[in-house]
């Protein structure tokens, strides 16, 4: 049986989380994106917006220590399309770049710690009922606390 303290420290660490900070300070994304006022768990303006959100997958390893939880990032253009579907696959394919980077960085003191990420999913297009254009990767983040 997990002790309840290391099963609270366990479900705290939130594979989204880490991979939004991390996203929201990376320099290549910020300045792709204009901005970190780009990057959210929202869809909303302004655009282009980096959707930071819990994928359908992943495996919590019998929440003994890591988990791998799914993490789906989400670029959408505005209602009228822009920019064009070849510039948000571009800046789809450079956050996912930018995510694998995450288990080089140094963790924040109170964690959690990322000890893998990689892909999990296909690179998909999607046009929005809005008229907006999205394209989306899911990705395995590995986490403890």
């Amino acid at each position: 049986m997990t002790e309840p303290a290391l099963l609270q420290k366990v479900a705290a660490a939130d594979p989204v989380a880490a991979a939004l900070a991390h996203l929201r300070q990376h320099p290549a994304v910020v300045e792709a994106f204009s901005g970190p006022g780009h990057v959210s768990g929202l869809v909303e303006a302004p655009w282009p917006r980096l959707r930071v959100t819990s994928g359908p997958g992943g495996d919590l390893r019998g929440l003994r220590w890591e988990t791998a939880g799914e993490v789906t990032i989400e670029v959408i253009s505005d209602p009228a399309g822009w920019p064009g579907s070849a510039e948000l696959r571009r800046l789809t394919l450079l956050a996912a770049g930018a995510l694998m980077d995450l288990p080089e960085t140094d963790p924040p003191p109170t964690g959690p710690v990322v000890s893998h990420v990689a892909t999990s999913g296909p690179l998909a297009f999607t046009e929005l009922t809005s008229g907006a254009i999205r394209y989306s990767i899911s990705l395995q983040v590995v986490v403890h606390p």
